[in-house]
């Protein structure tokens, strides 16, 4: 098995929706804001290649919004998925699987892209098999009002359109022979957070759950999770077993850092040790 970071850019959110109801006191000490509140954060996938699989673990906003929309969230910073993935020794054509954690834009934006004359979509990874939750796609063709603004029907509809949507619900066994396939409900409903065994370690892509490593306090809840009181109970059930289990977390927003590990001491969870993945594996 090999892993790959990839880097599909950067684009910015208000701080305070970040951190929920943490003072900008507390969080800014570790991720700055800019004059307009708004912080920097990172659309990280992961790449998986396990055998004749090649697996991408999200796709980040991708380019296909128009400029007057792209410019509502400053995207910057050289990463782009493709470019990345090429990067990295491989096409857009060999990978056979997506998993999406969630179809928030800023995680499955990148599936699909204009064809040559900007007529209609096609899909970016021809040759995948796109997995999503059940309860999480029917949540996101039918979003509750705090959501909608998130879900992006085409960025999501052209997957099942093209039939190449998959449930990770509803097949009969995994297909993914070293990796788990974890959900949670705060942030979003029925989120995927693929757990990698990996040469003896276990490397869990924790998505929005903890999106940075300045997300480990139980409390720091994002202001956009729909059910913040879950997420909590989450955030301190996986931090329990990482810390047992010495998981390396992988975050998908953290503007400086790819993973970390977790300790845990008088005051609750901390970090133990955090960079890029090269350093974990």
């Amino acid at each position: 098995m090999i892993l790959h970071s990839i880097d599909s850019g950067y684009f910015k959110l208000d701080g305070g929706a970040m951190f929920g109801v943490v003072p900008k006191s507390f969080w800014q000490k570790t991720i700055p804001a800019d004059e307009n509140n708004l912080c920097s954060w990172a659309m990280r996938c992961l790449l998986i290649e396990d055998g004749n699989q090649l697996i991408l673990v999200d796709t980040g906003m991708g380019d296909k919004q128009d400029a007057k929309w792209q410019g509502y969230y400053f995207r910057h910073g050289e990463g782009e998925l493709v470019k990345s993935i090429r990067n990295k020794g491989y096409s857009e054509n060999d990978v056979t699987d997506v998993i999406l954690s969630h179809l928030h834009f800023d995680h499955c934006g990148g599936v699909v892209k204009w064809n040559s004359d900007r007529t209609k979509f096609e899909m970016t990874f021809p040759n995948a098999r796109y997995w999503s939750h059940s309860e999480h796609f029917d949540s996101a063709i039918n979003p509750n009002p705090r959501e909608k603004a998130t879900f992006f029907k085409d960025n999501i509809l052209p997957i099942q359109e093209a039939n190449q949507l998959f449930f990770i619900d509803k097949v009969s066994e995994n297909p993914f022979a070293n990796i788990e396939i974890l959900t949670a409900d705060g942030h979003t409903e029925k989120m995927l957070m693929p757990k990698i065994s990996y040469q003896n370690k276990e490397i869990l892509f924790i998505a929005d759950t903890i999106p940075s490593h300045a997300h480990i306090p139980v409390p720091y809840v994002m202001g956009y999770d729909i059910r913040p009181l879950q997420t909590m109970i989450e955030k301190n059930d996986l931090l329990n077993q990482a810390v047992e289990k010495d998981w390396i977390l992988f975050f998908d927003h953290d503007p400086f850092y790819d993973c970390a590990t977790i300790s845990k001491n008088e005051k609750g969870f901390a970090l133990a040790e955090k960079g890029n993945l090269s350093a974990f594996i």
